[in-house]
């Protein structure tokens, strides 16, 4: 066990974030004040540095309990601070608010959606809440762009679950993705204000709805638009329910959500690039912070989404690794990557895709190694096929699990569907590159 930990750093940092964060889910009636034990932590890394050499190794636990109870403490801080965003505070009457448009408008059968951060005016001084919009069908409502400030008057709902016992958690769901209330907005009840909020969120959706107009510009058929955006730019609104069932069923939908797979692929296709600079010296550190800086630069296009981000983390803190030397993708990168963004972040500790994509990762350096040791072939082909077919059982191994509790179900043949489906998507995002 020391063993494990001594190789992963990183671990020591995690497990106090994580413990801070349960058991601020545990005790989430209790009113809890976590000043005095961060304070603590910090006087007991503190007093660390003033003993004396000598008792130094004596005493060095001091540090690293210091260091725990901070870490809890301001991960238990943390999360009751996002809990507290996404908390439904609305009165339910019709009144007026100002808000942001966050997202590019969705097409629904009776509606247009668009997720949007909004504040009472009579309440500027308070934060502002990330609510879900359907607005009435009108052309004024198609017009709408991520970062466009407008003037609205609804009611605005709290999210609720049809009341099933094993229905999914939709209440839930969305309190974690940070959404506090959902409301209908009349096409003769809103107002754009001729004033824009341009954050890095809003600036990267527009440039995810400048792509999706170039893409349109093929003139595509209708599903095959689709399916490219949702495999190159992670945008499934305009997928039909049809086409995400058949994935679904057959254990393939993870291709449609731009995550580890389509960025890896897209890390991989970078460095390729910028192969020129060698692999040693300074060129190669200059080599591996470029490849970081075009990384960003696509998880930016891509929409700035959280299983986006997630991976393009994990990947930049293996390519930190590599400028220093160090080797591959390793458990103590994992344990880097979900530390920085439970500790931003800590509601994603409960959030499906990233159990699921910590889940595979950890699955494929765990089990593929065995795996790989018990066939070793004689050729390329055979030695690739080997491989797609270890890293698919080994990520399927982490993930069933995850999907089998919230689901209740798992594809029969997703084995035999992802050793077909992922090398032709690989080849589909290649090719979109030079787009």
């Amino acid at each position: 066990m020391n063993s494990i930990i001594g190789k992963t750093p990183f671990s020591r940092f995690l497990l106090p974030v994580i413990t801070g964060i349960i058991i601020s889910v545990f005790f989430s009636h209790f009113q809890l004040n976590m000043i005095i034990p961060a304070i603590s932590g910090i006087t007991l890394m503190f007093i660390s540095y003033l003993i004396n050499d000598e008792k130094k190794y004596r005493y060095r636990w001091l540090f690293g309990v210091g260091l725990f109870i901070f870490l809890f403490s301001f991960s238990f801080f943390q999360y009751r601070q996002n809990i507290k965003l996404s908390e439904y505070n609305f009165t339910g009457n019709q009144e007026y608010y100002i808000g942001t448009i966050s997202s590019i408008p969705e097409q629904k059968p009776r509606s247009i959606a668009c997720d949007a951060d909004i504040i009472h005016p009579d309440q500027i001084k308070n934060k502002r809440k990330k609510v879900k919009l359907y607005f009435e069908h009108s052309d004024h409502a198609w017009e709408l762009k991520p970062g466009d400030e407008i003037v609205l008057y609804c009611s605005l709902e709290p999210f609720k679950n049809y009341g099933n016992p094993d229905d999914f958690n939709y209440e839930r769901h969305m309190e974690i993705k940070g959404f506090s209330a959902s409301g209908y907005v009349q096409k003769d009840n809103w107002r754009l204000t001729g004033r824009e909020n341009l954050s890095a969120n809003t600036l990267s959706q527009r440039f995810r709805a400048k792509a999706l107009e170039f893409y349109k510009s093929f003139n595509l058929e209708h599903d095959a638009y689709a399916f490219i955006s949702a495999l190159t730019l992670g945008y499934k609104n305009d997928l039909p329910e049809n086409l995400q069932e058949a994935f679904r069923a057959s254990g393939t939908a993870h291709v449609l959500a731009v995550s580890g797979l389509h960025v890896g692929i897209i890390y991989i296709v970078i460095n390729f690039l910028f192969s020129f600079l060698g692999k040693h010296g300074k060129k190669y550190v200059i080599r591996q912070h470029l490849v970081i800086l075009f990384l960003w630069c696509y998880v930016f296009v891509a929409g700035m989404s959280a299983s986006v981000v997630r991976a393009a983390i994990m990947l930049t803190i293996n390519s930190i690794g590599k400028s220093c030397n160090r080797r591959g993708f390793t458990y103590n990168n994992l344990a880097a990557a979900a530390f920085f963004i439970l500790i931003f972040k800590p509601v994603s500790l409960f959030d499906i895709s990233f159990q699921m994509s910590f889940g595979a990762v950890f699955a494929i350096l765990f089990f593929q190694p065995l795996l790989q040791k018990k066939y070793t072939p004689k050729n390329k082909a055979k030695n690739y096929l080997w491989n797609m077919t270890t890293v698919s059982l080994a990520a399927q191994l982490g993930v069933f699990p995850i999907v089998l509790y919230y689901f209740g179900t798992f594809p029969t043949y997703f084995f035999i569907a992802n050793l077909l489906v992922v090398p032709l998507i690989g080849s589909v995002i290649y090719t979109s590159v030079p787009l």
